[in-house]
Formats: structure tokens, C-alpha cells, sequence
């Protein structure tokens, strides 16, 4: 069943703000299905680091920059219509099978085609946006394909005080070790200035939820993006995730705020996003937190109870349009 519009939206387009997203995988999906919800003006600014899977072997095979993270990106985007669910569905349909195909999501392969044809990123995920209805646009944090470096703590646990570097997307959300810090190859790299306009151009910029040193984090470390981030006079909004899992197992939720103060200490939020039952216990430490970095802590019931671990849509558009609409 198509979700309806949240109610308490104005009708007239020109009340409806503009949102840049930032983020990528399951996390800015979540985001983005409840911003449609909200706004129809919504711009998706996704990670290109991916190195695994579906978009791992097109990268390498091409040389391209991974699909995977902006196909799920314009399938959340897909127009509530029959047509764009359809169209939705078939993005992200995947190939069985162990021949040169299994594993490939059609998606992938439609956005892989369009960008040999046009020579262009930003035009080819414009014409596929075009083809499903997108309500919103997708951009690449890049336009080059980059790498995740992370320094590990606990890699090997018979080793004292041992920190290593741990390369690659893949390897990074899986890592058994606490992740300190990240970096990008190349380093510098290269911002889309698409993106860059979009983060100026808003009204609310969104951060989160998703993994946090693969998904949200690297948007900090493209410089052109963070100073962006920073300088826009947009209001910022920091989505916590529901669950610490992976590459952020046993962080407290003010321990996400804490690394991002650590690699971005001049970017300041508005308003810090928690689901109630996520942080239970926690409230204190995660409103200091919030107000070291200029925001305000709203806690909001966001989580899927029939889903452990991911938001509900629907809980979080109404909150999204509590905050920003």
C-alpha cells in the first residue's frame, strides 16, 4: 500500500522546503522515503565509496564510481504512482544466479549504461531520476570513485595498543576493531559541485541516519563539502541511527556526535534526532553533546518495531515534519 502524504504539509508547492540529504545505503533511504513525505523538493547528496558487492565489481570492471548507494538513493525517490513503484522495484531487482550476472542489481546496470552513453555522472542519474518520476534529485558526494581508510583500534586483540589501517568501504563496516578516524583516497578528493550548490541552496541540510564512518562521515572529509556544509545557511539536522551495530558497536550515542566534532570542529547543528527508546539512559550525556554543538536534542518515537534496528517511515516523516516542515 502507497503511504498518504503526512497531513499538516501546505499545499502550495512554495511552502515546501528544500532539503539536501546526505548520506547513503538503507540509512538515507529510510531518510529519503520520509522526506517525500514531507517536501518534494529534495536533494540526495550519497557516498561513492563502495567497494563491495553488485557495485565492488562494476567499479573495478569499468572504473567507475559504485552505483549501488545512488540506485537505492533513486528507488526511495521513485514516484508514489504505479509506475514509479514499478519502476522502483525493478532498480532494484537482482540477478540469482552464479554467472557473470548473479549479484547484479538491474539498477546498477541501467545507471552503469547510461553513464558509458553520456559520459556524464550527474547526467545519467538526471535521466534515470526522469525515467522513475524521481520526486527529488540524485547526486554523487564525487564525481570520482574514492576509498575509505580507517584507523582501527583492536584489529588484532593480542596485540597492546595496536591501531591499524583498514582500506575499503567493506572491510571498514565489517572491521571487529572501534573505528577512530577515516580518510579518503584521493586525498584531496573532489567534490560534485552539484552537490556542493545543493548543501547552499537549502533550506535544511540532513545528515544521518545510516553507518556512520561509511555512510555519513565521509561527507566530512571532501573538503569543498564540509566547508559547504558549514557556510550554507540552510538549518542542519542530525539523524541518529536506532541501533549500534558493525563498525560502531559499542558507541554511546553521544560518541557519533563526538567523532564528527573530531573531524569536523567548525560544523555546528540545529536540531540533534534520536529515537526515545534508542537512548533510554542516555538522555543527559546526548543533550550535552547536541548543545556542544549548537542544537537542540528532539527525541522522537522513529523506530520500526516490526523491523529492530531500522526507522519506520511513516514515524519518521511526521517527525522530519515536526522539525523541518
Amino acid at each position: 500500500m502507497t503511504p498518504a502524504p503526512i497531513p499538516g504539509v501546505g499545499a502550495g508547492i512554495n511552502l515546501r522546503p528544500r532539503v539536501a540529504a546526505l548520506g547513503g545505503g538503507h540509512g538515507l533511504s529510510a531518510s529519503l522515503q520520509a522526506l517525500q513525505l514531507v517536501t518534494d523538493r529534495i536533494t540526495a547528496i550519497v557516498t561513492v565509496a563502495d567497494d563491495g558487492g553488485s557495485s565492488g565489481r562494476l567499479r573495478e570492471e569499468f572504473d567507475i564510481l559504485p552505483p549501488g548507494d545512488l540506485r537505492m538513493a533513486l528507488a526511495a525517490l521513485c514516484d508514489t504512482t504505479e509506475w514509479g513503484q514499478q519502476w522502483a522495484d525493478a532498480l532494484q531487482h537482482r540477478f540469482a544466479g552464479d554467472g557473470p550476472l548473479g549479484g547484479h542489481a538491474l539498477g546498477n546496470l541501467i545507471i552503469a549504461s547510461l553513464w558509458d552513453l553520456l559520459g556524464d555522472p550527474v547526467a545519467g542519474l538526471d535521466l534515470v531520476g526522469r525515467l522513475l518520476g524521481a520526486r527529488g534529485r540524485v547526486l554523487p558526494m564525487s564525481t570520482e570513485p574514492l576509498q575509505i581508510r580507517a584507523m582501527v583500534a583492536g584489529v588484532h586483540p593480542d596485540r597492546d595498543d595496536d591501531v591499524s589501517e583498514v582500506v575499503g568501504q567493506a572491510q571498514v563496516a565489517t572491521t571487529p576493531g572501534r573505528v577512530q578516524s577515516i580518510r579518503l583516497v584521493p586525498d584531496p578528493p573532489l567534490a560534485c559541485r552539484e552537490a556542493v550548490d545543493a548543501i547552499h541552496d537549502a533550506e535544511w541540510v540532513v545528515l544521518g541516519p545510516g553507518s556512520w564512518f561509511t555512510s555519513v562521515m565521509p561527507h566530512l572529509a571532501v573538503p569543498d563539502l564540509r566547508e559547504a556544509l558549514v557556510q550554507t545557511r540552510a538549518k542542519r539536522l542530525l539523524t541518529l541511527n536506532v541501533v549500534n551495530s558493525g563498525e560502531t558497536e559499542g558507541f554511546t550515542a553521544a560518541d557519533h556526535l563526538q567523532v564528527m566534532v573530531e573531524h569536523a570542529p567548525e560544523l555546528h547543528f540545529d536540531t540533534v534526532l534520536a529515537d526515545a527508546s534508542a537512548v533510554a539512559g542516555q538522555e543527559q550525556q546526548l543533550r550535552s553533546a547536541a548543545e556542544s554543538v549548537g542544537a537542540e536534542l528532539v527525541l522522537k518515537t522513529v523506530a520500526n518495531p516490526q523491523r529492530p534496528g531500522t526507522h519506520d517511515v511513516l514515524l519518521l516523516a511526521a517527525a522530519y515534519r515536526d522539525i523541518v516542515g
